[in-house]
This record gives structure tokens, sequence and C-alpha cells, in this order.
């Protein structure tokens, strides 16, 4: 059996202009910063996605953006509306649908989604809510299919920051 590495990231502090729709929020600059750390720290600990799935909105691709900068490798990246608009059940289900040879995949969207993802998936339920730029790293043994609930432990968390 293959292990399998899912990275949930939310995206970087964004901007709350009036007048401009949720999902065209820009990323503020400590949030183009704070994404770069957590590109950095994605690469420095070795978890490269070979599949991302991004919400959409302006935030979360500008997000990705900051993050592939760091990476040594390009992976493929899925635009996906219900990540944006959905909730747990349809992340998960987005996820459980992967396919071999895939065996690292990064998720990037929104809260609260993201924060009851990790906890759903998490055995000990350790997994706390996450930061603009807060990644929680799940592990397990399997197919993606087999992703459940309680199945996939928190194995690390770390919050993209700047050094300022």
């Amino acid at each position: 059996m293959t292990e399998r590495t899912l990275i949930i990231l939310r995206h970087a502090k964004a901007e709350n202009p009036a007048g401009v729709a949720d999902a065209d929020r820009p990323l503020t600059q400590r949030g183009h910063t704070d994404a770069a750390a957590a590109g950095a720290y994605l690469s420095n600990s070795s978890l490269v996605p070979d599949l991302v799935i991004c919400s959409p909105a302006r935030r979360t691709r500008q997000t990705w953006h900051a993050v592939a900068m760091a990476l040594p490798s390009a992976p493929e990246v899925v635009y996906e509306p219900s990540v944006y608009s959905g909730g747990v059940a349809e992340v998960l289900a987005l996820v459980q649908r992967v396919v071999d040879p895939i065996a690292t995949v990064l998720v990037i969207g929104h809260n609260p989604t993201l924060s009851q993802l990790s906890a759903l998936l998490d055995q000990s339920g350790a997994a706390g809510e996450l930061r603009t730029s807060g990644i929680a790293v799940h592990r397990f043994t399997g197919t993606w299919s087999e992703l459940r609930h309680r199945s996939a432990p928190l194995t690390a968390s770390h919050t993209g920051r700047a050094q300022l």
C-alpha cells in the first residue's frame, strides 16, 4: 500500500474592499509574503504536491502562485469551484476521486471548510482552526478513495508567516 499525503492550506490574508465580490478579493501585501513563506515551508519540508486542487477565488489563486514560486517542480493544478462554494463533504469527495500514481495532494481553500476537513480526518482531534496561510498535513496508507473520517492523522501543522 502507498502512503498518501494530504496538505491542506488556507489562503493567505486577503483584503476586504467595499464593493468587491467575495470571489474577487485579493491578497494583502502581508498575504503575498505569508503565502511565499508557506511555500518555503513546504519546499524545506519536502512536502511537494503532485496535484493541487485550488478554489478559483482570486485570493486562493494568488496564494497558490506565491507558494509555487518556492517549489522545485510544477504540479498539475485544478481550479475547482466546489472548493470555494462547497462544504467538507464536497472537498473530501474531490480528494477521494484522485487516482494513482498521485501520492501528495495540496488543497488550497477557505475556512471554515478546510479546518473542518482537517478535524474530520484527524484521529486524535488535535487538528485546530487553520489561520490564514495555515497548513495541516495528514498522512495515511491506502488509496485516495479510502480516505475517510478519522483515517488520516495530522502529522504536521504550520502557519506561514514572513519574517519581518
